[in-house]
Protein backbone atom coordinates (compact mmCIF):
# COMPACT_ATOMS: atom_id res chain seq x y z
CA UNK A 1 0.00 0.00 0.00
CA UNK A 2 1.31 3.32 -0.88
CA UNK A 3 0.35 6.94 0.36
CA UNK A 4 0.40 9.88 -2.32
CA UNK A 5 0.08 13.00 -0.84
CA UNK A 6 -0.41 15.98 -3.21
CA UNK A 7 -1.51 19.64 -3.18
CA UNK A 8 1.35 21.29 -1.40
CA UNK A 9 3.09 24.37 -2.93
CA UNK A 10 3.94 27.95 -2.28
CA UNK A 11 1.00 30.54 -1.09
CA UNK A 12 1.58 33.94 0.94
CA UNK A 13 0.86 34.42 4.49
CA UNK A 14 -2.88 34.24 5.13
CA UNK A 15 -3.52 32.35 2.00
CA UNK A 16 -5.23 28.95 1.98
CA UNK A 17 -4.41 25.03 0.38
CA UNK A 18 -5.76 21.97 0.39
CA UNK A 19 -3.73 19.26 0.68
CA UNK A 20 -4.94 15.30 -0.49
CA UNK A 21 -4.11 12.02 0.70
CA UNK A 22 -4.79 9.07 -2.05
CA UNK A 23 -3.63 5.24 -1.79
CA UNK A 24 -2.59 2.91 -4.64
CA UNK A 25 -1.54 -0.70 -3.95
CA UNK A 26 -3.53 -4.24 -2.94
CA UNK A 27 -5.84 -3.45 0.31
CA UNK A 28 -5.18 0.45 -0.10
CA UNK A 29 -9.27 1.53 -0.66
CA UNK A 30 -10.00 -0.83 2.14
CA UNK A 31 -6.88 0.85 4.43
CA UNK A 32 -8.09 4.16 3.56
CA UNK A 33 -11.77 3.38 4.65
CA UNK A 34 -11.31 1.30 8.23
CA UNK A 35 -7.93 2.74 9.46
CA UNK A 36 -7.95 6.45 11.36
CA UNK A 37 -5.52 8.57 9.15
CA UNK A 38 -3.55 11.27 10.54
CA UNK A 39 -1.02 14.35 8.98
CA UNK A 40 2.14 15.09 9.87
CA UNK A 41 5.01 17.77 9.32
CA UNK A 42 8.58 18.17 9.25
CA UNK A 43 9.79 20.98 9.24
CA UNK A 44 14.16 21.58 8.33
CA UNK A 45 15.97 20.91 11.77
CA UNK A 46 13.18 19.88 13.17
CA UNK A 47 11.12 16.73 14.21
CA UNK A 48 8.13 14.99 12.67
CA UNK A 49 5.23 16.88 14.87
CA UNK A 50 1.23 15.97 14.75
CA UNK A 51 -0.99 18.26 13.03
CA UNK A 52 -4.34 16.68 13.03
CA UNK A 53 -6.12 13.20 12.71
CA UNK A 54 -9.37 11.44 12.20
CA UNK A 55 -11.22 8.29 13.13
CA UNK A 56 -11.80 5.78 10.08
CA UNK A 57 -15.43 6.91 9.99
CA UNK A 58 -14.88 10.44 9.86
CA UNK A 59 -15.20 11.18 13.97
CA UNK A 60 -13.54 12.74 16.77
CA UNK A 61 -10.95 14.79 14.36
CA UNK A 62 -7.87 16.26 16.65
CA UNK A 63 -5.98 19.01 16.00
CA UNK A 64 -2.46 20.36 17.45
CA UNK A 65 -3.01 23.61 19.21
CA UNK A 66 -0.65 25.66 16.36
CA UNK A 67 -3.04 24.53 13.46
CA UNK A 68 -6.55 24.68 15.67
CA UNK A 69 -9.23 26.90 14.02
CA UNK A 70 -7.16 27.29 11.21
CA UNK A 71 -7.52 23.78 9.52
CA UNK A 72 -9.54 21.28 9.21
CA UNK A 73 -8.93 17.20 8.04
CA UNK A 74 -11.69 15.75 6.52
CA UNK A 75 -11.94 12.06 5.00
CA UNK A 76 -14.40 10.92 1.89
CA UNK A 77 -14.31 7.12 2.64
CA UNK A 78 -16.29 6.23 -0.86
CA UNK A 79 -12.83 7.87 -2.72
CA UNK A 80 -10.77 6.50 -0.02
CA UNK A 81 -9.04 9.84 0.06
CA UNK A 82 -8.18 12.52 3.12
CA UNK A 83 -7.81 15.73 2.78
CA UNK A 84 -6.57 18.72 5.13
CA UNK A 85 -7.69 22.24 4.41
CA UNK A 86 -4.99 24.82 5.48
CA UNK A 87 -6.52 28.94 6.23
CA UNK A 88 -4.80 31.14 7.61
CA UNK A 89 -1.31 29.88 6.69
CA UNK A 90 1.47 31.47 8.47
CA UNK A 91 5.25 31.39 7.60
CA UNK A 92 5.77 28.60 11.12
CA UNK A 93 3.47 26.14 8.59
CA UNK A 94 6.04 26.04 6.25
CA UNK A 95 7.10 22.14 6.26
CA UNK A 96 6.71 18.98 4.49
CA UNK A 97 3.52 17.64 4.99
CA UNK A 98 2.98 13.50 5.48
CA UNK A 99 -0.65 11.80 5.24
CA UNK A 100 -0.47 8.74 7.60
CA UNK A 101 -2.93 5.34 8.25
CA UNK A 102 -2.92 4.47 11.45
CA UNK A 103 -2.55 1.04 12.72
CA UNK A 104 -5.63 1.40 14.10
CA UNK A 105 -9.59 2.24 13.63
CA UNK A 106 -8.90 5.34 16.08
CA UNK A 107 -6.33 8.66 14.77
CA UNK A 108 -3.57 9.54 17.03
CA UNK A 109 -1.21 12.12 18.00
CA UNK A 110 1.69 9.47 18.28
CA UNK A 111 3.90 8.73 15.27
CA UNK A 112 4.27 5.14 15.83
CA UNK A 113 0.60 4.27 15.85
CA UNK A 114 0.96 4.85 12.42
CA UNK A 115 2.28 2.21 9.57
CA UNK A 116 1.72 3.62 6.44
CA UNK A 117 2.95 6.99 5.60
CA UNK A 118 3.09 9.22 2.28
CA UNK A 119 5.75 10.63 0.86
CA UNK A 120 5.15 14.36 1.87
CA UNK A 121 4.33 17.12 -0.03
CA UNK A 122 6.15 20.21 0.57
CA UNK A 123 4.03 23.39 1.74
CA UNK A 124 5.62 26.78 1.44
CA UNK A 125 4.54 30.17 2.88
CA UNK A 126 5.98 33.11 2.07
CA UNK A 127 6.02 36.46 4.17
Amino acid sequence: VQLQASGGGLVQTGGSLRLSCASSGRASGRLLSNNGMGWFRQAPGREREFVASINWNGGSPNYADSVKDRFTISRDRAKSTLYLQMNSLKPEDTAVYYCAASRFASGSTEVDRYAHWGQGTLVTVSS
